[in-house]
């Protein structure tokens, strides 16, 4: 049948795209069906870098899928002839005083934990240790770096392209802007009904990011929130090249007197690129539909007085441009990746909360083994569904 998969994919941006290519490299009809063309503005797998590091502060147990997808990207690399990681050193900064939270408590103090636990090379640093290898940032007299060695950047648009572009040579069928209106499951198998067609499948992956909440029960739905995120990239006041690997590292800072951090990169993309700086927001709830996807000018000057002057102080107020994103987030901050709670041929991939990037090419590798294998080589325990689930 022209409609029938071994497996069907709903949701191409970075966890499953990074699926679809490991099942059809595994020989698995699959289909992967995106409401828009992947790599698209309308998500969370947009602006040009995505932060990547070994040691997990967010929790000992995603750093298997964080060298795993060091691994998995270097591999897609070298298929596509083409780069995807960059390591440039990362920098996290925090105090005893500090106030704002990254994700989870004692972020910091995690991550040293595991990189001591992984062995990932580290340096910790004080106060003018910073100073005196990093002077762009004007950290306090009692704050302290954790720096990693192999942290860097992934690019995400060019990451989406590669997985589909191998899926698509594995065998893989996409189908992109096609909207996706439900899905059923009986007796063991999964229908997936669009504004185009109907399709089945044995098994199905949801890993439709911010439009998940649409697609499941309400009972489920309810345990995700969508946050509008912006990203901003400023100019500098000298040269760009102080600003650019390897002088200047991807860092997140742990900030004192703010509950919010802020996380950045070195500049990319010239002289006229900038720096793209960010400070993540919770405050209020969104969908994809109702999203205001417009950054104002007044949000621009807030975030450089608050954010950016006070730390940066080699960066300007001119912010060369800025563009709005979505989190997905559980309340715990953690992934869920699980077979749905009632229909065991229908699997929830939903990496999020803002920092599932940098584990996609493991996640997609993870799903592959799930549908394949019936398990997973790496440890998922920690990302189930019932953990959030009130009895």
């Amino acid at each position: 049948m022209k409609n029938k998969f071994d497996t069907i994919i709903l949701g191409l941006g970075a966890m499953g795209s990074a699926a679809t290519y490991q099942l059809a490299k595994r020989g698995n009809k699959v289909l992967g069906i995106d409401k828009f063309s992947p790599p698209h503005v309308y998500g969370s797998t947009h602006g040009d870098t995505r932060i990547t590091r070994q040691a997990i502060g967010e929790g000992e147990q995603y750093t298997p899928l964080s060298l795993r997808s060091y691994e998995i990207w270097r591999e897609v690399e070298k298929e596509i002839n083409k780069n995807l990681l960059v390591v440039t050193g990362g920098l996290i900064i925090s105090s005893d005083a500090k106030s704002a939270v990254n994700h989870v408590e004692k972020f910091f103090e995690k991550t040293l934990s595991a990189a001591k636990k992984y062995d990932i090379k580290h340096d910790i640093l004080d106060a003018p240790e910073i100073r005196k290898r990093f002077s762009q940032f004007n950290v306090k007299n009692d704050e302290v770096g954790y720096y990693e060695y192999n942290a860097g950047f992934l690019r995400p648009e060019e990451c989406v392209n590669a997985n589909l572009f191998l899926a698509e040579k594995y065998g893989a069928e996409i189908y992109k802007n096609e909207k996706v209106e439900s899905f059923t499951e009986e007796n063991g198998t999964v229908k997936v009904k669009t504004d185009k067609s109907e399709y089945i499948a044995e098994k199905l992956i949801v890993s439709a990011g911010p439009w998940l909440p649409e697609l499941i029960d309400k009972e489920y739905a309810d345990l995700f929130s969508i946050r509008r995120q912006v990203m901003y990239w400023f100019d500098t006041k000298g040269s760009i090249e102080q600003f650019s690997s390897p002088r200047f590292p991807v860092f997140i800072w742990e900030l004192q007197g703010d509950n919010q951090g802020i996380y950045g990169f070195p500049a990319v993309d010239g002289p006229r690129g900038g720096v793209k700086i960010a400070s993540e927001q919770f405050k209020a709830t969104t969908t994809p539909e109702t999203v205001n996807r417009e950054v104002y000018t007044q949000e621009i000057r807030e975030m450089y007085q608050t954010y950016v002057k006070p730390y940066f102080p080699g960066l300007t107020e001119t912010c060369i441009k800025a563009v709005s994103c979505l989190y997905t987030v559980t309340p715990d901050f953690g992934f869920i990746i699980d077979k749905h709670p009632k229909h065991y041929s229908i699997i929830i991939a939903s990496p999020c909360s803002g920092h599932g990037f940098k584990h996609s090419a493991a996640i997609g590798e993870v799903l592959a083994q799930l549908v394949v294998d019936g398990k997973s080589k790496i440890n998922i325990d920690n990302f189930t569904i019932s953990r959030l689930i009130k009895v």
